[in-house]
């Protein structure tokens, strides 16, 4: 949905890429921005406020002043975009060493529950210690759904099947990771109740957890679908609980996000998260200045975008270990063989395939799995060894793998240069990396990142070859 805002976004400011921009451009410009707001399901009054405010302030910064008739329209609607998903009201930031208490609010089939999972997740990573409490009593698969998906994440999660009444739930639950547990949990995370609809006996029940659980912070969770009616819901909600924040969900499925970021916005709710996707980690921090700089700004280069997949906690301590091997020059097919596996389990492999600027499809994957085939089919003395196997063996390992020659010597080709990087210092040209990764399909996020460890341990050996040379004092 973002990636398709922000393409009509730039196509309809293309034409306006000239120093000097006159009158009518700037409002053809605008008539394709409005459009491309218009199609994200962004309320017709906000739309035309925007092409509004940015007019006048086009006016008013070019006025007397010889500027970039493209940078003044850009730098006016980002200020306009920006305020229109920031209602300007700072959210509720949990302190470490202290208990922190979020309750999760919203309709059914919002995805709270799925979502609870996630914050716990993403709050662990920043040095957090999570526990979660199932206080969703109305829902028969809730306690089933957040068993499965907490006890994945190995995160603590308290829930009683034989209990009726959330109150009891909350109160045993917060006894349980509070006053009687031996562990210190400092974020305390409630999933709650839904219903399909808005209904009194949902908000009392509300109200009535909101006495029990004391949250410092009442997180309401929409579904992206809805669109611009999510302002109406948005307001609702607040008008019987202290709504402090809201995430929203499913924003890789919807065009209407646009209209939900913008009219949650309007009701004064900070929106902290947005949901990306189903794995654990599709949750990410909203920040409406960088989100709006995302919108108007070129699309970032491909492998740019891949890499990311691979910044991960999992990753980056493999790429701590794999950059202690290269010092050692002891890296093998084996830890290369790890970081692909790595990457499959993290749900990088899914994520880039949904990157539209990649144009990634079934064969993505397709040459990902050949090379891990490739691996899989080597000896153990193989996988271990710190060298690229000998012209005789291609044909073996090839035919076990239900590959080519080609393709294993690819393999090598990679394995070689990452050697060639971390034991001799010869790092190589761009091009060479490029052509590298061109053919690595899939597996070139996960081939970048060992080569970046490759290169940090050669720069750490020539830093200290300099130091041995150096004339004592």
């Amino acid at each position: 949905m973002l990636a398709d805002l922000s393409e009509r976004l730039l196509r309809a400011l293309q034409p306006t890429d000239s120093f000097t921009v006159t009158e009518t451009q700037v409002e053809d410009a605008l008539k394709g921005v409005c459009n491309a707001l218009l199609v994200a399901d962004v309320p017709v009054a906000q739309v035309r406020g925007v092409r509004d405010r940015v007019l006048g302030r086009v006016a008013a910064l070019q006025r007397g002043v010889a500027l970039n008739g493209a940078t003044v329209l850009r730098a006016a609607l980002r200020e306009e975009l920006r305020a229109l998903v920031d209602p300007g009201v700072p959210a509720y930031q949990p302190a470490r060493g202290k208990r922190n208490v979020l309750m999760l609010v919203g309709l059914q089939g919002a995805g709270k529950t799925t979502t609870v999972t996630k914050l716990a997740h993403w709050y662990r990573r920043k040095g957090f210690k999570p526990g979660i409490i199932c206080a969703d009593t109305f829902r028969a698969g809730a306690l089933p759904q957040l068993t499965m998906s907490a006890t994945r994440a190995k995160i603590p999660y308290y829930g009683n099947p034989l209990e009726t009444d959330p109150v009891v739930v909350v109160r045993e639950g917060l006894r349980l990771f509070v006053d009687e547990g031996t562990e210190k949990f400092d974020l305390i995370i409630v999933d709650t109740s839904g219903r399909h609809k808005q209904e009194d006996e949902l908000f009392t029940e509300m109200e009535t957890l909101t006495q029990v659980a004391h949250p410092d912070c009442t997180v309401l969770v929409m579904d992206a679908s809805i669109g611009q009616m999510a302002f109406d819901q948005a307001q609702a909600f607040k008008n019987r609980v202290p709504v402090g924040a809201v995430i929203i969900t499913k924003m890789d499925g919807h065009a209407k996000g646009g209209g939900a970021l913008s009219a949650v916005a309007a009701t004064g709710s900070p929106i902290i998260f947005i949901g990306t996707g189903e794995h654990i980690s599709d949750l990410e921090p909203f920040d409406p200045v960088r989100f709006t700089r995302s919108l108007l700004e070129p699309a970032r280069s491909t492998l740019d975008l891949a890499s990311d997949l691979m910044d991960t906690p999992a990753v980056r301590q493999q790429q701590r270990q794999i950059g202690a091997k290269c010092r050692k020059g002891e890296l093998t097919l084996r830890d290369m063989l790890g970081v692909y596996q790595t990457f499959t389990q993290t749900g990088g492999l899914e994520k880039l395939i949904s990157i539209p600027s990649l144009h990634a499809d079934i064969s993505t994957t397709k040459q990902f799995e050949k090379f891990v085939a490739i691996m899989d089919s080597m000896t153990p003395t193989e996988l271990d060894s710190t060298t690229v196997l000998p012209p005789e063996n291609l044909q073996r390992v090839a035919q076990g793998s239900g590959t080519s020659v080609a393709e294993v010597n690819l393999l090598m080709q990679q394995f070689k240069l990452f050697v060639r990087t971390a034991d001799l210092g010869e790092r190589p040209t761009k091009a060479d990396l490029n052509k590298v990764l061109l053919h690595a399909g899939g597996a070139a996020p996960a081939l970048q990142q060992i080569f970046r460890a490759c290169e940090d341990a050669s720069r750490e050996k020539d830093h200290n070859r300099k130091d041995s040379h150096r004339p004592k004092l």
